[in-house]
């Protein structure tokens, strides 16, 4: 999918710059969006993701209503490398006094990727999420799970006012049961052609399984509108012979399809608005930060946190279903599957001890409210393994700048960690999705 953008001119003073450079916008972003017919400053806008201005003239000034009238995002991109040109920032700031917000992005990188960012706010709007649930709040952990914000229906449509997703659920118990249907033989002939690397302990049958429940959720796709599946895979795990971790990878490398453990919702929305505009390793997991203490280590059982000798409070375990967290093996630096560590999942379900490689990351979630957009810089430092009597069979350690701030404001146990450091890209989304992004 591309961007739709519809180029705007000034029609009093109008030159041969703009269908020139209009010109070198369909060349250099043609990959990325399709142009259409230009229409008049003041016209009515045609179908369109965003507006254009290849040039930007004094006509500006005496058209203020004008702009304020222009209900999508309004992109300068004046020069011909599709960037602004630097004498334009004197309208972009006028414009600005008249509450009108523009995107000027100063290099091709910014442009392309502002483009990729449209696309998929139109594709969200245009999708929906299959979630595969039966009774949420019930099962083997509903102290917990009962205070899950994405259960509830305000969620689901909060989801669905703000981004157009719709929220589909059926039921797991019956997901559960096809995949049992399925044959050891069809099992195998998928599993087979995937070459996975495999720790020790890791059985036939979990493989088997896997598959089974890979097929399953496979033939549920009948359709191209769904773009995020999810299941309540920890508190219903009773529903199925195996955990979808697996499943999840294939998925994405197959069809492009994100996926949010647990079913979280708004972790899936999360996830789809970064991976579709980024395209950069990205991955869900928990957090427990340093500063939580015992509640942290109880819920991990392990004994402590690691002994660092600088800045302790600003560290943050990261850790998921005994192990890093849910990272896709194309985004890993190092990947196998392993059998499962949860109590609470079957015996013969499965789990992968991933990494993701070292170095600054980017901490995100939407909030409850879904017009808050979290950004936090960090540093994953390493990671950390503990014994068999543990949850956390290797954990990742990440820096924050501030940890006490960041306990303060962070929204939820559920995070989006991204490679690198993405807090500029994440302040040009907020301006696409509509989002204040909260960097802490």
């Amino acid at each position: 999918m591309k961007a739709r953008l519809l180029p705007i001119y000034f029609k009093e003073e109008k030159t041969d710059k703009f269908e020139n450079q209009l010109k070198h916008l369909k060349g250099l972003l043609g990959d990325e969006a399709e142009f259409a017919s230009p229409v008049g400053l003041g016209d009515p806008l045609t179908e369109c993701d965003a507006v254009v201005f290849p040039e930007i003239l004094g006509e500006a000034y005496r058209n203020g209503p004008a702009f304020q009238a222009i209900d999508k995002p309004i992109l300068l991109l004046t020069s011909e490398f599709a960037t602004v040109s630097m004498w334009d920032w004197e309208i972009s700031n006028f414009l600005e006094g008249k509450g009108v917000s523009t995107i000027s992005p100063y290099n091709l990188e910014q442009a392309t990727l502002v483009c990729r960012m449209l696309a998929t706010k139109r594709k969200m709007a245009e999708s929906k999420f299959l979630i595969f649930q039966d009774n949420p709040g019930e099962g083997f952990q509903p102290d917990i799970f009962k205070s899950f914000y994405w259960w509830e229906d305000q969620c689901t449509e909060g989801i669905h006012d703000k981004f157009g997703v719709t929220i589909e659920r059926r039921s797991l118990k019956a997901l559960g049961e096809k995949a049992g249907k399925i044959s050891d033989g069809d099992a195998k002939a998928a599993f087979s052609k995937w070459d996975y690397p495999e720790a020790s302990g890791f059985k036939k049958i979990m493989g088997l399984n896997a598959a089974k429940l890979y097929l399953a959720l496979d033939r549920e796709i009948d359709s191209e509108k769904i773009i995020g599946m999810g299941t309540n895979c920890l508190n219903e795990s009773h529903s199925c012979l195996s955990t979808p971790c697996l499943a999840w990878d294939r998925l994405l490398e197959e069809r492009g399809m994100i996926w949010a453990c647990e079913g979280d919702t708004v972790t899936l929305a999360t996830k789809v608005m970064l991976h579709g505009s980024f395209r950069k390793p990205l991955m869900m997991t928990n957090i427990y930060p340093f500063l939580m203490g015992q509640a942290a280590l109880k819920h991990e059982k392990i004994p402590n946190f690691p002994e660092l000798m600088k800045n302790p409070d600003d560290h943050v375990l990261l850790a998921h279903c005994g192990y890093f967290g849910l990272v896709p093996r194309s985004f890993s630096s190092c990947w196998s599957l392993n059998p499962p560590v949860l109590e609470i999942v079957n015996e013969n379900a499965h789990m992968f001890d991933a990494r993701m490689k070292e170095g600054p990351v980017t901490v995100s979630k939407l909030d409850a409210s879904m017009e808050r957009l979290m950004s936090v810089k960090a540093d994953l430092k390493g990671y950390i393994q503990y014994d068999e009597s543990s949850d956390c069979r290797n954990g990742g350690i990440i820096e924050v700048t501030d940890g006490k701030r960041f306990m303060d404001k962070v929204y939820s146990h559920h995070i989006i960690l991204m490679e690198g450091d993405a807090s500029n890209e994440l302040r040009l989304l907020g301006k696409i999705m509509d989002l204040k992004v909260e960097e802490f």
